[in-house]
């Protein structure tokens, strides 16, 4: 698998994720109760699963290949993409920071909870759009087969000692225990790889 297969791989497993999260947001709004653990799951697995490993990949590796290319970091489809992570991130912390409250029913976080919720939501979605459709395009034709071999090497190194071998796996299986709960298909899961063995 080329490396930007491997994202658009975990991208799958991201896009189950939000809307497992969305369908979360849409209960909050509508005042209708949902587990506690369920949003910390859900948290979760938005910092590990998506953001320290998959927008880590990215970040530390696929877009410094870029600019060491000649595409520039700011401005440009790359910049944009870590702009918009950190606009992710911001989401997050919403959500983070409004976790504890939003468990004890407290109404203002749990509305907070659910906005942040909705805005990392809509803005992933185009964001994973935006990569699949126009960045992954533009590295494939930039990239070496030599480079895509050493970016797949470092990708697998991300997987078995950064995030720790198992731990890929075990955030999918924790999307698709959420998504059966939440009636979202992931049928998808089942066919995710990461590219990596683990």
């Amino acid at each position: 698998m080329k490396p930007t297969d491997v994202l658009k791989e975990e991208h799958k497993g991201i896009k189950v994720g939000l809307s497992i999260l969305g369908k979360v947001a849409d209960k909050l709004q509508a005042d209708q109760p949902v587990p506690p653990e369920h949003l910390e799951q859900l948290v979760d697995f938005i910092r590990t699963f998506a953001d320290r490993c998959h927008h880590g990949k990215e970040e530390d590796l696929l877009f410094k290949a870029l600019v060491e290319k000649g595409m520039p970091q700011e401005g440009g489809p790359v910049g944009q993409m870590l702009l918009e992570h950190e606009q992710g991130r911001a989401f997050v912390r919403g959500m983070s920071e409004s976790l504890s409250a939003a468990s004890e029913g407290e109404t203002a976080a749990v509305r907070r909870f659910a906005e942040n919720a909705g805005g990392y939501v809509q803005l992933l979605r185009a964001h994973i759009h935006k990569e699949d459709q126009v960045l992954f395009p533009m590295a494939d034709r930039l990239l070496s087969d030599d480079d895509q071999r050493k970016l797949s090497e470092s990708f697998d190194r991300v997987e078995s000692e950064h995030m720790g071998v198992g731990t890929h796996a075990r955030y999918l299986d924790l999307a698709a225990k959420l998504a059966k709960k939440y009636d979202v298909p992931h049928e998808i899961l089942h066919r995710t790889k990461c590219g990596c063995g683990h």
